[in-house]
Formats: C-alpha cells, structure tokens, sequence
C-alpha cells in the first residue's frame, strides 16, 4: 500500500524553515502513475527537509476503487492529511470535530489573495475553508501527437466540432495510425461522460445534473440523448485492448506515435513531460471542439483535527508547503497540472495557460461533479454510462430512463 520515494531531497531550506517540533505525517492518496509520484515527491522533499516523515498510505484509484478517509478512519487506519474533494466527506468529519479550518492560515500566507474563484470555491465548505488547494486540472480536453497529425494531414486545431474530428479519423486510419487512445476502465468511462454533458449539455444541464441536489427536469434534456450518442461512437471507436487500459498508458500510445490524441483530463501532460516531450515540438493540446463547458477539477487535502498542538502544527507546515509559488511551479510541473496561485504561472506552458484562460471565461469553467455532487450520486450515473459501454444494444433513450429510474432515490 505504500510506494518508495525517488532519492535525493530539493533544495527548499531557501524558502521553508526547519521544524522545532518533528512529527510523522501518514499521508493517504490515491495516485499511482510516475507523474503523480513524481509531483508527490516535491511535497515529500520538502516536508522531510523540514525534519518531519511522509508515511505514505497509497490506494489507487483505479486498482482498488475509491477508498475514502472515513472509511480508513472507522478501520482503524487514520491519515494526518489525505487527497480527498467531495464536500459530503468534509462535512461528517466537521461534525465529528476532524478536520482542521485553513481560513486565517492560507490568508496569514499570503496564498488566499492569490487563489482563482473556482479554487476558493473548491475549498470552501459551508463557508469555511477546510482543503489545502494542491492542482487545477481541465477534466476534457484532448492532447494530441503534432508528429501523428503532420504524418496523416490533420490539424486538430482547426476542429469547430466533435463531427469535424471524427470526419479526419478515416485519413488518420489510412495513415496507420489509430484516432483514439482510451482506456474504458470504470472510471475513465464515468470521466469521459461528464466531459462530453459538459461540451455538449444545454445550458444548465451539467449544472442541473451535477449539482448538490440533482434537478430532474434536465434528465428531460434533448441535449442527453447527444451526449450518449457520442459515448456510443466513443464506445464503437475503441480497440480491444481499451477495456482494461490505464489512462497513462493510453497517454503512452499517443506519446510513442501508434495514436493521434487521448481525451481525458489534462493529467496526461505529466506523462509527456515525464517522458521528455514539450508542448512546442511534441504534443498539442486544446478544449473539446465546440465545448459549452469545461470541467475543471481542484485536487486538495484535508488535514485531521482533534490531535496534538505538535501534530497540527506539522499539518499546518504541510499546508504551507503545498501552497507555496516556488512549490507550486515545481509540483505542476511534474505533476501536468496547473499551479493553483495566479502568482506562481510565470514559467507555464501553453496548456496551462489555456487552462487559467478558461477561468476567466463567463459560465465556461465549471467544477467536477467531485467537488460538487453526491458520491453516491455520481456513482450511479457511472454506473448507466458503464452499462451502456458494455451494452451496445442499449440506446441512448435506455440510458436516460435508467438515470431517471436511478435519480428516483435521491
């Protein structure tokens, strides 16, 4: 359950003092590709040059399913800071006195001044600030080979449409290449779904569909139909090794040329970094063609409250680690993701770029259902999608009755 940190510690003494009081931090996530680590070793490296341990309770996502800190809690194993987004987990550790206030913290640092609205909302729970903002992630957009699209005559970035893509993958075909690389696990069918309400959905239905309290007038939506429509070409369009596939080995088809793009969140730029490959000469990235919205993801942490004042001091240097610009500019860089402070985006890439722009659009920028949405919620919608995928004889009006059969419970 635990993985071997990279040897070799940063060189943070510069901007983090040495702690006075060493204590050992469990620190539970759910991240398992060589970017991720990675990006986790910056924050390792410098909790440890503080004097502090990392113990690392690991559980990936996408091997063992989503395991969250309460469940640990009531099991006995119980993190000091744990990767977790979902309010509802937030707010039956508040009732139990469990999690720590960052208000007057992240405004003490500095970092508040400096946070996106989205990340203040993402952190902000029944109006307290209870998560460590670590990442801004786009949850859609498609990352392609520029030496793939010069190969078949394609130019992504000419797409107005999803048609439009799909209308060059018969060229793509015929150059030996293969348009799509996907990965048809669970979750990344359940990601691909809420990326394809948010391009295609009708205004207020990703909204509607993906709120606190689900409105069951969008499930009456045309604009539904749409998006499983295109989940059923997504579907058509996959090869056989996609059903057990990896994310970040689909990212490695288009990294090593035998794909032209992946759509998934944007984490796929940690591979291609990771594998020494930039945004100029190798890959291309954009939104979904046509995109109404973009889901945008706020990886955080939380941190345990009801522990020792040395405890909750090393929690609260963990915080100030992780918001930290310089520590932010190194962590997204390894990690794929976009810094969460405005002022730690001097040395991004163009994809980041692309992705702090879309903050600034009006109604563009919407939050994962994670940071919004019931688990239990979310779980069920998954569930219709990965039927689907599984059932081609299932239509898309199949689908929308067994959401609306499923939205009955809540």
């Amino acid at each position: 359950m635990v993985w071997t940190r990279r040897l070799g510690a940063l060189a943070l003494a510069s901007v983090l003092s040495v702690s006075a009081s060493a204590a050992d931090l469990v620190v539970y996530h759910n991240w398992a590709s060589p970017a991720e680590l990675a990006a986790l070793n910056v924050l390792r490296d410098g909790l440890e040059a503080q004097g502090h341990r990392w113990m690392p309770l690991a559980i990936p996502h996408d091997a063992n399913g989503d395991i969250n800190v309460i469940q640990l809690i009531e099991g006995g194993t119980t993190p000091n800071v744990f990767l977790q987004m979902q309010p509802e987990i937030y707010r039956t550790l508040e009732r139990q006195g469990k999690v720590l206030h960052l208000d007057e913290q992240l405004a003490g640092n500095g970092a508040l001044a400096q946070l996106p609205q989205v990340v203040r909302d993402a952190i902000t729970i029944d109006g307290a600030i209870v998560k460590v903002p670590t990442a801004i992630h786009a949850d859609a957009m498609l990352y392609y080979s520029r030496a793939v699209a010069a190969a078949t005559g394609v130019d992504p970035e000419d797409w107005t449409s999803l048609e439009d893509m799909w209308s060059d993958f018969d060229a793509v075909r015929a150059a030996g290449f293969q348009p799509l690389a996907i990965g048809a696990q669970p979750w990344q069918v359940g990601y691909l779904t809420h990326a394809l309400v948010a391009s295609l959905g009708a205004p207020g239905v990703y909204a509607g569909l993906y709120g606190e309290t689900t409105d069951p007038a969008v499930l009456y939506d045309a604009s539904l139909l749409e998006v499983f429509a295109w989940l059923r070409r997504f579907q058509q369009e996959a090869d056989a090794g996609a059903l057990h596939r990896d994310w970040n080995m689909a990212t490695s088809m288009v990294i090593s040329g035998t794909a032209l793009l992946q759509l998934q969140g944007d984490w796929m730029k940690g591979e291609w970094t990771a594998a020494g490959k930039n945004d100029t000469d190798d890959f291309g990235c954009r939104f979904v063609p046509g995109a109404a919205h973009l889901p945008v993801t706020v990886d955080s942490w939380g941190l345990l409250g009801g522990v020792s004042p040395e405890m909750e001091a090393a929690e609260r240097a963990f915080a100030d680690l992780v918001v930290d610009a310089e520590v932010q500019v190194r962590f997204a860089a390894a990690k794929g993701s976009t810094p969460v402070r405005l002022d730690a985006g001097g040395a991004i890439d163009s994809c980041s770029r692309k992705a702090l722009q879309a903050l600034d659009r009006a109604d563009f920028a919407l939050p994962t259902p994670h940071l919004t949405a019931p688990p239990a919620w979310i779980a069920a919608v998954w569930a219709v999608a990965n039927q689907f995928w599984r059932d081609v004889d299932m239509t898309p009006a199949d689908a929308i009755a067994a959401l609306k059969a499923a939205q009955t419970a809540f």
